[in-house]
């Protein structure tokens, strides 16, 4: 398997909090590092009471699929060496993508605020 590419759903095996072997899960790939590294997001299918879930539903895929609605847990963000990850299950559209993004770029960096002139 190649390196995986931005937009990608991938299936790793996260380890568990007593750092035993833990269960194989997806994730989204986030940004691309230079070697062979990848950003990657957490995405479940158990609905979060936050602002950073993005909901995954089967018209967000344009290749490939998950087994039920799920969401991309956008403060759930990990770097892993490609060579952790099993196989790619999907890919998303440009749309999902992009809202994923956004919704980290407002987490690390905070609320867009538009710049407004004060002589208009």
């Amino acid at each position: 398997m190649g390196k995986p590419v931005v937009g990608e759903v991938v299936v790793l095996p996260f380890p568990q909090t007593n750092l035993k072997a833990g269960k194989r899960r997806p994730a989204l790939v986030v940004a691309d590092l230079v070697g062979d590294d990848l950003i990657l997001c957490q995405i479940t299918s158990q609905s979060r009471a936050d602002t950073y879930s993005v909901p995954l539903l089967l018209a967000d895929f344009e290749g490939g699929r998950l087994p039920v609605d799920s969401f991309i847990r956008t403060n759930r963000l990990f770097t892993v060496e490609q060579s952790v990850i099993l196989y790619a299950i999907a890919r998303i559209r440009e749309a999902k993508l992009a809202e994923a993004q956004a919704k980290i770029r407002e987490l690390i960096c905070g609320p867009v605020h538009q710049l407004q002139n004060p002589q208009a």
